[in-house]
Parts: structure tokens; C-alpha cells; sequence
């Protein structure tokens, strides 16, 4: 890290330029993590997980168990904190639904819009340092007023191979159907593709975070 006290104004504009950064090597690196998961499904992900996430997993999803116990793990105050987040949430989103009326146009002749929510849809939650349970409400209540059926997502664990409670607690106030350990470009190929474990779903939702 470079600190820099005092700059001259003249400096301004050059210190606040973003990075640039050359990402097309990555492409071929993605390309080849997100093909492995596709052919050989639960195998690559574990395999993934424990080059990325330093952690060896047996099963990704998450037990009924693990998410009853993450709710001891947090303090009463970020629960209420959860709950009230959650509840400002849905009344926001649930003024958004959309209502067609039935309009006849002309005599025996009705017309109207209709809604049809995605069947399946994934979250990806950063974990680690930047536990974002925030963005588990931001994303898995309005899917679940929209009408989504199945809500799947996917976080890394880690290296105790759980997920921050606080994710596990906000994804189950939130209506989330089912929880996997998976991080990285590795979940996102499990929720696109579909593994043994794994469900495919029809639409991908998340949050990156740049370190």
C-alpha cells in the first residue's frame, strides 16, 4: 500500500485514475475452470475449491443442521438487524409487483399483460473477509415475492469449511432454498451448468468484490 500525505494539487487527477488492468489472460484460465465443471461436475468443484479456498470438502450443500446452529452463532443484535433489513425489503419490492388488469378492447375481445417469475435462479455471496449476508437480502427477497420456486446459493466456505453464519442466518430468514459451499468461477459454472449436486438454474445474481 502507497500512502501519500499532502499531494499537490496540481497530482489530483492522476492519483484518483483507476487501475488499469489487463484481464485478457484470465479469460483462457476461466474458460478452462468453467469447462472442467460442466464435464466433470462435483469433482472439478471440490477440486477447485480446495486450490482456491484451502479447504476439503466431502458434500457442498449445506445441512439443516449447520444453518440451525448459525443462528447461535450471532449476536441477538445483528439478528434483529437481519430481520429488520428483511422486512424494509419486502415492503419495498412488494409495491413493485406487477398487477395486469384485463382490458376489453373491443366487445368479447380481452386483453392483458401477464408476469411469469424464473422458475430457478442462483446467488453468488462473497464470503471470507467480506461476508455480504446484505446482498443475500438484496437478492433472495425479491426473487422470492417475484415468485422464484427455488432460490440456490452459493458461497465460499472457509478453511473450518462453513460459511459466515451471518450468511447462513440471512439466507434463511430470506426464503433461500438451499445453501452450497462453493465459491469462485467454480460456483458459478455448478449453478450455469448444473452438477450432481448442484441444480442448474435459469439466472445467475451476485456480487464481486475486488480486493
Amino acid at each position: 500500500m502507497e500512502i501519500i500525505k499532502y499531494p499537490q494539487r496540481s497530482g489530483w487527477e492522476t492519483l484518483i485514475q483507476r487501475p488499469n488492468l489487463d484481464v485478457s489472460s484470465l479469460f483462457g484460465i476461466v474458460q478452462a475452470i468453467l469447462d472442467e465443471v460442466r464435464q466433470e461436475g462435483d469433482e472439478a468443484v471440490k477440486r477447485y475449491g480446495e486450490k482456491f479456498d484451502k479447504v476439503k470438502l466431502t458434500e457442498l450443500l449445506v445441512t439443516e443442521e449447520e444453518i440451525s446452529q448459525a443462528e447461535t452463532f450471532i449476536p441477538d443484535e445483528l439478528k434483529q438487524a437481519i430481520n429488520i433489513a428483511r422486512d424494509n425489503i419486502a415492503k419495498f419490492h412488494a409495491s413493485q409487483q406487477f398487477r395486469g388488469e384485463r382490458i376489453e378492447t373491443t366487445p368479447g375481445v380481452v386483453c392483458w399483460q401477464k408476469a411469469v417469475a424464473i422458475e430457478k435462479v442462483g446467488l453468488y455471496i462473497p464470503g471470507g473477509s467480506a461476508p455480504l449476508f446484505s446482498t443475500v437480502l438484496m437478492l433472495a427477497v425479491p426473487a422470492l415475492i417475484a415468485g422464484c420456486k427455488e432460490i440456490i446459493l452459493c458461497a465460499p466456505p472457509g478453511r473450518d469449511g462453513t460459511i459466515h453464519p451471518a450468511i447462513l442466518y440471512a439466507a434463511q430468514v430470506a426464503g433461500v432454498s438451499r445453501i452450497y459451499k462453493i465459491g469462485g468461477i467454480q460456483a458459478v459454472g455448478a449453478m450455469a451448468y448444473g452438477t450432481q449436486s448442484v441444480p442448474k438454474v435459469y439466472k445467475i445474481l451476485g456480487r464481486v468484490i475486488n480486493m
